[in-house]
């Protein structure tokens, strides 16, 4: 019994319905050109005026010759040469008949005079009886003629056809087009490939209790709206680079799911006017099409910056701020945009314009600072989950190597890690790997090829023995973890600290860090009686330090409780200083004071200790690289030197 077929529907013609496809356009154009030399005329051998004349015409073998279209002539031989050899390969046998009756040679010719000229000389002696005939015909080949007329225009319309296709893009939001120059760049993550969770988040665990209000009402509204309440619009994550601003707000949109548009504030602004302002008023389209979701504007200073600031030095951006126009009515103006939330990230917070932080647009500020001591060991858990470690990794102890680092200068530690564990061919990474992962991001990579000379080596050693004795008899000053005169980056030798998580530091604790950095140029001094330019880095540090000391913390006599802090920016675009030509004289001696009493303080120490530093720079010197046993078997315990006297 034949089986029944079941009834068609739509969705099923709709699946096999046959599509055009362009490749056999393509396909045939490449056979026309392939074989439109074999269309345009018979396949006859080829001679030249020579091997005619001289080899046929003069044996008077030719019967007749066909002049066609006065560019090429068909030679045809008479039937009574066939069995000659000379002429043997010219006669191809026929069905029924013993003869090719041609044509059997052909060859080109220049103009028909020339041609008429050549014929008569080489027919000068014959008799007009046997003289060859000539005939001129005019061959046309239809299909030839033909293609040769609708190729081209075959050929324009494709190349048309593919240069239009190209201009208009995939289709995607944003492509490369020409039509679609003004869409929205923004990149479309569907919430089924939103996998970033708060889980994956670590050492934010305050600025995760802020969004998931955001993440509630996004997946239940109707507990917020009964009551009246609404949503924030926007949000706005504010901290340095690398605390994880773009990594939080694709866990909110991955704990919310729902779709997620992603841009930089970059992408917005060209060099064409509108463009900018185009694509956001397609972006929020976009969003809400697809609402409830999540806009992420990262780097929004790049739009955002303060309307008019700076204007005065590099000009107004009419392009820029018409974008930061467009983005302002889009977020609070006549038109609502339900459900749609837009999260910002910027490390620049202080150029942002009043208008677009104001309550209304980004009703939210969420401030994320560098990670504390708790927060980096949860970072280092999420970081060390993938690597094969020692069972002796001791993740607290790396966490506090590691106080003002980021989320992301901790995955670089733990990548640098496995780097240098693999490289060594090792089956696990050890704490020696972290450690010296750690060392080369804070000084740079080992350079034990830099030619330094004997003499050299031994001011480094002393320079950075200095550094060390001061460091360890001052109690406001980070502990002391390796002392190194190896090269490293730019520097010829380095001190790794230990530094504290303090939130205040007293003047004693400033002064005390200015006598520590300046502390290898006082080693120098006292052991060879002159300095060197090895102390660039540290006058550099030092200098600032006490800059901020006079200029921002008030720690200046003279000048007494002032300071010239903005936390606005404001005077970064100052043409004019905020303070008098005298005030700018006691600044420059304030800091000059501090300098040279912070100098003759470590002179001081060091002259005291002059021994220990002996021994120190002498074991550096054997050693090239000292640690904390090392330093506590020449100072001792650290805690038994603890306030001694500054001079």
């Amino acid at each position: 019994m034949k089986k029944a077929m079941p009834p068609a529907n739509k969705n099923t013609k709709k699946k096999y319905k046959p599509t055009f496809s362009w490749a056999w356009v393509y396909v045939i154009i490449l056979l026309y050109l392939i074989l439109s030399p074999f269309l345009s005329g018979d396949n006859v051998k080829e001679i030249t005026w020579q091997q005619f004349s001289k080899d046929m015409l003069s044996r008077k073998a030719v019967e007749k010759l066909e002049v066609i279209n006065k560019e090429h002539v068909n030679v045809y031989i008479k039937s009574s040469f066939a069995g000659d050899t000379a002429f043997k390969a010219a006669f191809k046998p026929v069905v029924g008949k013993g003869l090719n009756y041609g044509p059997h040679y052909t060859f080109t010719i220049g103009s028909v005079e020339s041609f008429e000229l050549n014929l008569d000389k080489a027919e000068q002696g014959f008799p007009l009886s046997e003289r060859v005939s000539v005939r001129y015909i005019n061959k046309s080949n239809w299909f030839v003629n033909i293609l040769g007329w609708t190729v081209p225009f075959i050929l324009m319309f494709l190349i048309w056809n593919f240069i239009m296709r190209r201009m208009a893009g995939t289709g995607a939001p944003g492509g490369s087009s020409i039509f679609s120059f003004g869409k929205s760049r923004a990149t479309l993550i569907e919430k089924q490939n939103s996998t970033v969770t708060f889980a994956d988040v670590a050492g934010l665990e305050e600025a995760k209790v802020e969004v998931s209000e955001i993440v509630d009402f996004l997946k239940t509204p109707d507990v917020f709206t009964k009551l009246g309440a609404k949503i924030p619009k926007g949000v706005i994550l504010v901290g340095p680079p690398g605390t994880g601003k773009t990594m939080l707000a694709k866990a909110v949109a991955g704990e919310a799911q729902v779709p997620f548009f992603s841009i930089s504030g970059a992408a917005f602004v060209e060099m064409f006017v509108g463009v900018g302002a185009s694509r956001v008023r397609d972006m929020f389209q976009q969003a809400k099409e697809k609402a409830p979701c999540i806009i992420f504007i990262d780097e929004i200073d790049a739009i955002g910056r303060s309307r008019g600031k700076g204007a005065y030095l590099g000009g107004v951006n009419d392009e820029r701020e018409s974008t930061l126009n467009q983005l302002l009515t889009e977020m609070d103006g006549f038109a609502t945009n339900a459900g749609v939330i837009v999260l910002a990230a910027t490390n620049r917070a202080d150029m942002l314009d009043p208008a677009l932080i104001r309550a209304g647009r980004f009703d939210r500020h969420i401030y994320l600072e560098l990670p504390n001591l708790t927060e980096r060991v949860a970072i280092f858990k999420v970081h060390t989950k993938r690597l094969t470690m020692a069972d002796t990794i001791d993740i607290p102890m790396l966490a506090a190597q590691t106080p003002g680092f980021s989320g992301a200068d901790i995955a670089n530690i733990c990548n640098e890690a496995a780097l240098i564990a693999a490289r060594r061919k090792a089956d696990s990474i050890q704490n020696a790997d972290f450690s010296e992962a750690i060392y080369r991001i804070i000084a740079g990579l080992e350079k034990k090829s830099k030619i330094i000379t004997p003499a050299e080596k031994k001011v480094i050693a002393y320079h950075e023995a200095g550094h060390a004795v001061a460091s360890w008899l001052l109690e406001n000053v980070e502990p002391l973890v390796k002392v190194s005169i190896i090269p490293r980056g730019k520097s010829l030798g380095a001190a790794l600290y230990l530094p504290e998580e303090r939130q205040l530091r007293n003047k004693t604790a400033f002064v005390e860090h200015l006598c520590a950095t300046l502390a290898g140029r006082a080693a120098e001094e006292l052991t060879f009686g002159e300095i060197s330019s090895g102390a660039l880095d540290d006058l550099e540090k030092a200098t600032k330090e006490a800059r901020s000391m006079v200029m921002y913390y008030g720690f200046a006599e003279k000048l007494g409780n002032v300071s010239y802090y903005d936390s606005t920016g404001q005077t970064d675009l100052a043409i004019q200083k905020p303070f008098s030509e005298s005030t700018s004289k006691i600044i420059d001696d304030e800091i000059i004071g501090l300098l040279a009493q912070a100098y003759q303080n470590a002179k001081g120490i060091l002259a005291k200790k002059k021994p220990l530093l002996d021994q120190l720079a002498t074991l550096l010197l054997t050693k090239e690289e000292i640690d904390k046993g090392d330093l506590e078997k020449i100072l001792g315990t650290r805690s038994d030197f603890f306030h001694l006297p500054i001079l």
